[in-house]
């Protein structure tokens, strides 16, 4: 009986757990880039513990390297456009192509003077079957920012929608990501940073279903026209990746001179 009913709530958890995309582990600010410059990013994510089996399908994220190139450019003083190109590799599996995402951004202009700094994202693409079952997603991410001092605070209640795979009757999904990181000196800061997901919002998951992640966090600025993020994430959760390792390196460069 004990063993039939482990099987059970084995068999029950797999059918609600969602996937979990551990590809660009990252809390938005409200600034957009540049005209005439483009961002290029690595963002390194590994993995140490995490689900060892397969669910419905879906390829384990234990010991699993991803790589996911970002790549950023500005249009005007107010708007952006990113695209991302996801990979992942794992021992069995090799170097496979997970899927493409594009993220136009506005925000408001500095020039409006508002308290805080604000800008929306919405992020549309297509990840493979077995790596997500959800195939075609949408994400619409408010973001809002504040600089106190040393400290930063910024927010992204980002709401998420499935259009083709098991969740789409699940409607709108409430994953939010939250940071605050404090200027140690002028080179480095750190703080924690936060990653959610919640389940739909009409009907949440319970506690033990949901995911939820804390990464105590190091950003370096040693130039400006390079970012540097590392942080080391523990999953709060059962549902959740138990360890998971990040580095985000980008560079940006520039295409010419903006306009005043």
């Amino acid at each position: 009986m004990k063993l039939i009913l482990a099987v059970a709530l084995v068999c029950s958890f797999a059918v609600l757990a969602r996937a979990q995309g551990n590809y660009e582990i990252q809390v938005y600010g409200s600034e957009t880039q540049p005209p005439h410059s483009m961002m290029v990013e690595l963002h390194s994510n590994f993995t140490a513990a995490g689900q060892k089996a397969f669910v419905d399908g879906e390829s384990p994220t234990n010991r699993a390297e991803h790589e996911t190139v970002e790549l950023t450019e500005g249009l005007n003083d107010w708007s952006e456009v990113g695209f991302y190109f996801f990979t992942s590799e794992r021992s069995g599996n090799g170097v496979q192509w997970v899927g493409d995402h594009i993220r136009p951004r506005v925000r408001a202009p500095e020039r409006w003077h508002w308290p805080v700094g604000a800008s929306l994202s919405m992020e549309v693409g297509y990840q493979r079957a077995f790596f997500d079952r959800d195939t075609w997603t949408w994400e619409i991410r408010p973001i809002v920012d504040k600089q106190l001092g040393r400290w930063y605070l910024a927010a992204n209640p980002a709401l998420e929608r499935t259009w083709h795979g098991p969740s789409v009757n699940l409607g709108l999904d409430f994953a939010p990501a939250g940071k605050l990181s404090y200027q140690f000196t002028r080179s480095v800061a750190g703080g924690v940073e936060y990653y959610a997901d919640y389940g739909s919002l009409t009907s949440p998951y319970s506690l033990h279903e949901q995911q939820q992640q804390i990464f105590p966090a190091i950003d370096l600025d040693v130039s400006p026209q390079w970012e540097i993020n590392f942080g080391v994430g523990v999953g709060a959760t059962a549902a959740t990746d138990h360890w998971i390792v990040k580095m985000i390196l980008g560079r940006r460069f520039d295409w010419g001179h903006s306009r005043p």
